[in-house]
């Protein structure tokens, strides 16, 4: 059958390539604003190192990356004074 090798090549061909390794991507650090280096060998990626992770995640913890709200302040009830 003439199309069975082309087929099975194509198919190798593609198994080849899903199975490849990822490829190392340079990145910015998010925390130092350093070089850092994406990809599996990196433990902490997209971080360049320990420190920049863990300050990363001490800020998360005090909730300094956090979506401004519009809620009223702790004096004021919640709801829309006019329906009050």
């Amino acid at each position: 059958m003439p199309g069975a090798p082309a087929s099975s090549l194509r198919n190798s061909m593609r198994h080849s390539v899903d199975n490849a390794p990822p490829q190392a991507k340079p990145v910015t650090c998010p925390t130092c604003g350093g070089d850092s280096v994406y990809a599996p060998s990196n433990p902490y990626r997209p971080f360049c190192s320990e420190r920049c992770k863990k300050i990363d995640f001490g800020a998360w913890a005090s909730e300094d990356f956090r979506m401004p709200s519009e809620a009223p302040p702790d004096d004021q009830e919640f709801g829309d004074p006019k329906l009050q």
